[in-house]
């Protein structure tokens, strides 16, 4: 075990955790014209894409893989830019 002097110890600067951040997760359906839409629930970001991998592809890698980030829809989506 290793010892430190109380003056190391003082010394010691101890912050405070960072405030939460939010998190992007992504909506992933058809418009009214049947086109694939990934929209972010904050409106951050999104898009318009060819087909439903597409923009499934586009959300994941937007939020880097994590798991329950992105939902498939089955009601009307709408990407309002």
């Amino acid at each position: 075990m290793d010892r430190v002097n109380v003056h190391q110890a003082m010394s010691l600067s101890i912050e405070p955790p960072s405030p939460p951040t939010r998190e992007s997760c992504f909506i992933v359906g058809q418009d009214g014209s049947g086109r694939w839409i990934a929209v972010e629930t904050h409106g951050l970001a999104g898009g318009i894409f060819r087909s439903c991998k597409d923009a499934i592809q586009y959300a994941t890698g937007e939020t880097r893989r994590r798991p329950d980030a992105v939902v498939l829809s089955a009601e009307r989506v709408e990407f309002r830019p």
